[in-house]
């Protein structure tokens, strides 16, 4: 339960309030990209082989379309990590000599309407001789495989290694030792919301606002000001609504870039709104991973050493500004996940390959690291011959803080009582009784568990670790109230849906004595806001909540201050509270609101002791906070269809303190149902020469509401003092641990049939594959 901060006796975090943004939205007055008119429309020219050298581009008579012939003095995008051994490549705005991937842009047509721009993109004709094309990551790394770098002869960009000094002689002493290769597959982050942007140029002060779908504003604005070599100051960007972004709408994409030369060049404006088709191609794509993971357990079946061989095909190109170190050095770093195992090798290459670039999705590689490790936990409960939640007690963290075999502090978790309160709330014995009956009648029901760790809320410390060249992480936050009382906090982040505007503005209200509604949030105007970092990784609530409270105290300090003068009492005796500033036991007090009037117009009331205004500035970068939970998946698979229906599906969730439970609930939730397509449906298929065969939502399969059960949610809340507001990162963990949940609970069904499945999707095509080959072996 919260507790009133002192000199406050507001106690709205904790409380399921509705979200202050929601009213505009479902009212159909939201403010999106797509809903802005231009002069000039863009439709760009992709490239329709995987790998070739660009022999001609013909252009229409009178059409105007841009080659990469126009864009002098305009740079390429050259993301850079100083780690590694990482080979920097560049992302050339638009095709020059060679193309990479099928989707990659190749000319910007210009004309007065989108269907214009259509017909012209229709008849540009372009010849291109193909080259062999490599879209497979273990292809790539053959000897004689295309090169798709000159750069990268090897194909390798990146490549992280790690082994602990205790590592052979730990694998050696060994009792039992566990193999296995686990694939996740390509996917696209499908926001409900494709990529979008608007250019507007003004011919008064020569500056170009940008408004499009992005997650980092200011980074956006600093990355295209460079690559074309404009004053920064020139440039102005907004994030209005964005319908969704999940990673996908966090890197620089040369359309973007493309937009804002053109409204210079033209000195109007111009617009782009990206269809279905190009997203599922050119939208940067996620997850795709092979991971050779080898377990050492002892006779008690505690795992000592953990070793790993992570392949990670990046595509074509390296995102901005993460760099596509992003998957394979998180995947180093965070597999040993949430296990007490000290003994770790580690090889992690990011390999490059004739397919669209990867970029962060939901979760990052977490969704693949649980998946392997939660794979590699229930195969050795087989092998030891007990339950999937017996080894997980015997294995899970539980002192703290603990520093994993990678050197992560793990700040105070629960993950061992997670684990306790979903098998309490699923009653495991009773699913067994119930599971061995319907296999005397020939359904087959499984159960599986996925327990793990969320890392949220990390700061610029752990981008530097990685020898970003930018690096990310702090959040400043300014609050200011103005004389008829009212507040508003200009936020670094960028929200996008997560409801940040309301949790926000519950944390300040509690600290200051108003109620939400009476606090504004700005964010996404370059304009507007301090620079900031935008919204990926679990982190806003934390990072900008953080600095929202920062500085909320320092403004409830001086609301304080003000308060004593004009009630003539100690601040020590005032709460805000209400809207109203009281001195405890008795009936003085005076408005809020009032008080921010004589702050700026009766500031020779103070004696020179408090300066006018009410604005203060909150800053905060922290090293980063643990989230955790137990995930739990109850299915009947089909034998001879080879569908699998989810029963049920069971969170035990710590996130440290819940600002707002429905939010919170609602983020789980989301995450949740991008698991179960991760684990049943999504993929992203390319032929052998590189042809795209998922471009429209017919091949790629999101889930719907049919396949998402309702989901029965049971939060715990571990406070720890790497969080200022006590809060850890909610965002991500639903993703993180749905897939390795439903594929345990698969091969639980299957189990009968001795055969395992270790790969997402595991589509109904992929099942019964596996069950043919396996009744054909008995036969």
């Amino acid at each position: 339960m919260s507790v009133p901060t002192q000199g406050s006796g507001m106690t709205w975090v904790g409380r399921s309030i509705r979200r202050l943004e929601d009213p505009a939205l479902v009212a159909g007055q939201g403010h999106f990209t797509a809903d802005l008119q231009a002069a000039h429309w863009v439709r760009f020219v992709r490239s329709p082989v995987a790998s070739g050298r660009i022999d001609r581009i013909g252009v229409p008579p009178n059409a105007n379309v841009i080659t990469a012939a126009d864009l002098a003095g305009v740079k390429p995008i050259k993301p850079m990590l100083h780690k590694f051994s990482y080979v920097p490549v560049a992302q050339p705005v638009l095709a020059a000599d060679v193309v990479r991937f099928v989707g990659e842009v190749v000319a910007a047509v210009v004309a007065a309407s989108k269907e214009e721009a259509e017909d012209i993109a229709d008849r540009v004709e372009i010849e291109i001789v193909p080259l062999t094309a490599v879209t497979d990551a273990r292809r790539a790394l053959a000897a004689g495989a295309p090169v798709v770098h000159p750069e990268a002869p090897g194909n390798v960009i990146v490549e992280g290694r790690i082994k602990t000094p205790d590592f052979d002689a730990t694998r050696a002493s060994a009792h039992t030792l566990i193999q296995f290769e686990a694939h996740s597959r390509r996917q696209n982050a499908t926001p409900l919301e494709a990529r979008a942007g608007h250019t507007a140029y003004d011919g008064a002060t020569g500056r170009v606002t940008l408004t499009c779908t992005t997650q980092m504003p200011h980074l956006t604005r600093t990355a295209i000001a460079d690559v074309l070599g404009m004053p920064e100051s020139d440039l102005r960007v907004i994030a209005p609504d964005v319908g969704g972004g999940f990673g996908q709408k966090m890197s620089l994409t040369p359309e973007y870039v493309i937009l804002v030369w053109l409204a210079r060049r033209l000195r109007s404006s111009v617009a782009w709104t990206e269809d279905r088709r190009e997203n599922l191609m050119a939208g940067f794509h996620s997850r795709d991973q092979v991971i050779t993971l080898e377990g050492a357990f002892d006779k008690d079946a505690r795992l000592t050493a953990l070793s790993a061989d992570i392949i990670a095909n990046v595509g074509a190109y390296s995102c901005f500004p993460t760099t596509c170190g992003v998957e394979p050095l998180m995947a180093m770093a965070e597999l040993p996940g949430p296990y007490q195992a000290q003994a770790y090798d580690c090889v992690s290459r990011g390999v490059v390959t004739h397919t669209c670039p990867m970029g962060p999705y939901r979760g990052v590689s977490r969704p693949v690291i649980t998946f392997a490790l939660e794979r590699l936990m229930d195969k050795a409960a087989a092998r030891f011959g007990i339950e999937p939640i017996e080894i997980r007690r015997r294995n899970l963290i539980d002192r703290f803080p603990y520093k994993s075999a990678t050197g992560l502090t793990f700040d105070e978790a629960s993950y061992r009582q997670t684990l306790e309160m979903a098998v309490e709330h699923i009653d495991l014995p009773a699913f067994r009784a119930r599971q061995k009956q319907a296999r005397a009648e020939g359904r087959y029901l499984g159960i599986g568990f996925s327990t793990f760790s969320e890392r949220t809320g990390y700061g610029s410390p752990a981008f530097a670790a990685r020898g970003m060249e930018i690096t990310p992480g702090w959040e400043n936050v300014e609050i200011t109230m103005d004389p008829s009382g009212l507040v508003e906090a200009r936020i670094g982040s960028s929200p996008h849906g997560q409801g940040l505007r309301t949790t926000l503005a519950q944390i300040i209200a509690d600290e200051i004595g108003v109620e939400p509604r009476q606090i504004r949030v700005v964010h996404g105007d370059t304009d507007r806001a301090p620079y900031g970092w935008g919204t990926f990784a679990s982190r806003s609530l934390v990072i900008a909540g953080g600095a929202s409270l920062i500085a909320a105290q320092k403004l409830r300090t001086k609301l304080l201050k003000i308060a004593s003068h004009l009630l003539e009492a100690s601040a020590a005796d005032i709460v805000l509270e209400g809207g109203m500033a009281k001195v405890s036991g008795t009936d003085r007090s005076l408005p809020i609101a009032t008080m921010a009037r004589q702050a700026y117009y009766q500031t020779h009331r103070f004696n020179g002791e408090i300066d006018p205004g009410l604005t203060e500035i909150g800053a905060y970068d922290p090293a980063g906070t643990f989230s955790n939970a137990c995930h739990v998946a109850i299915v009947q698979v089909d034998i001879e269809t080879g569908h699998v229906a989810i029963e049920k599906f069971l969170v035990a969730e710590d996130a440290g303190r819940i600002i707002n439970p429905m939010i919170a609930d609602g983020q789980v939730h989301g995450g949740i149902a991008q698991g179960i397509g991760n684990a049943l449906l999504e993929e992203i298929v390319y032929s052998d020469t590189g042809d795209i065969l998922t471009s429209t939502l017919a091949d790629y399969l999101p889930p719907t509401a049919r396949e998402v059960p309702v989901i029965e949610l049971h939060h715990m809340e571990t406070y720890s003092d790497a969080s200022i507001t006590k809060a850890k990162g909610v965002g991500e963990g639903g993703a993180i641990g749905a897939p390795a949940a439903v594929i345990n609970a698969i091969n639980d069904a299957l189990a009968p049939f001795n055969i395992e499945i270790d790969e997402i999707p595991a589509t109904p095509r992929k099942i019964r594959a596996t069950l043919r080959s396996a009744m054909e072996k008995r036969a």
